[in-house]
């Protein structure tokens, strides 16, 4: 099996990098994915909350935590789709 792989990627390097690149880029696609879908979640929470209070009491934000989070879950995505398109335009240099 491992001479298979050998061979494979002495024939196509390029095909392998290109794996290599999408390895990256879907972890990237699901974080930037998920760091959306927990803000949505978030705000629409907060909204909820906010109809049921009254008009003069102060207004509901989101908490440091959930905003530290998102954004280390948008930079970590957008790190690793830069990372794929990296990694991709290395493999059209081989």
């Amino acid at each position: 099996m491992s001479l298979h792989l050998m061979t494979l990627f002495t024939t196509h390097p390029a095909k392998l990098i290109n794996l290599l690149a999408l390895l990256f880029a879907c972890p990237g696609g699901w974080l930037l994915h998920a760091a959306r879908r927990r803000e949505l979640r978030a705000i629409a929470s907060l909204q909820a909350q906010s109809q049921s209070r009254r008009v003069d009491e102060p207004m509901l934000l989101l908490d440091g935590a959930t905003l530290r989070m998102n954004r280390f879950f948008y930079a970590f995505g957008f790190a690793c789709l830069g990372l794929a398109l990296l990694v991709s335009w290395i493999s059209t240099r081989v």
